[in-house]
């Protein structure tokens, strides 16, 4: 895995994490399960990079 995907990973999964937090604080159900789905998809992403780096 690069580093660069790697890092942008991260930052999808914090950015997620704020904004559930935000969503939660401010008792916006929509704004809290966006961010709980990217949170999910930076995930996958990042496992789909290690299964890529298995194969190489």
């Amino acid at each position: 895995m690069s580093a660069l995907d790697k890092a942008k990973n991260k930052i999808e999964d914090l950015g997620g994490q704020a904004k559930e937090a935000g969503g939660k604080v401010t008792g916006d159900k929509s704004t809290e399960n966006e961010g709980k789905a990217d949170q999910v998809k930076a995930n996958l992403k990042d496992a789909g990079e290690k299964i890529k780096d298995v194969f190489k």
